[in-house]
């Protein structure tokens, strides 16, 4: 096995970067402009990075979970955060990412990773012709059986953006 890897390490450090796709739990994406995709043949959703200061975010589009509030948000515009959760009552546990030691340089990048050099975060999609597709669950409020604070789903029976703020389900619809 490690002959095997050998080469392709000495590939992607000469070339520099690798363009791809990533299918996560299936073996390909839908289509030519999907960056990331998820299977949805399985009762999970996507979790957010908890962020405990978002003073440093500054990349449009942003998605995380603030602990300082218990909310899912998205920066709209630079310095101005979205509340996906709309629920003032959220009393998540958070205790899964207390006390954990980060490494800030630690990065994935998916598409052009010269274009993400310099964009903060942990995963990176950088093409911008391509978008992910979070995972698709049926009820997601009633089907996630124990859902992490952050979670999102596409809600497939609703046709809506599952959101969950460690207490409640929040649906979006375009």
């Amino acid at each position: 096995m490690k002959k095997q890897l050998l080469p392709i390490a000495i590939l992607l450090a000469v070339t520099g970067t690798v363009q791809s796709q990533i299918a996560i739990g299936k073996t390909t994406v839908t289509n030519a402009f999907v960056s990331l995709e998820f299977a949805d043949t399985e009762n999970r959703g996507f979790v957010l990075p908890y962020v405990e200061t978002k003073t440093g975010i500054t990349e449009n589009g942003t998605v995380i979970y603030d602990t300082t509030d218990h909310k899912v948000k998205y920066l709209k515009d630079t310095g101005t955060w979205a509340d996906l959760s709309v629920d003032n009552t959220g009393t998540a546990d958070i205790l899964i990412q207390t006390n954990k030691t980060e490494s800030t340089a630690a990065k994935s990048v998916i598409g052009s990773a010269a274009a993400a050099d310099s964009t903060p975060g942990m995963l990176i999609l950088s093409d911008t012709n391509k978008a992910m597709i979070v995972p698709k669950v049926a009820s997601p409020h009633l089907n996630i059986i124990d859902p992490a604070p952050g979670m999102m789903a596409y809600d497939t029976v609703k046709r809506q953006l599952a959101v969950y703020n460690g207490k409640v389900w929040t649906f979006w619809k375009p």
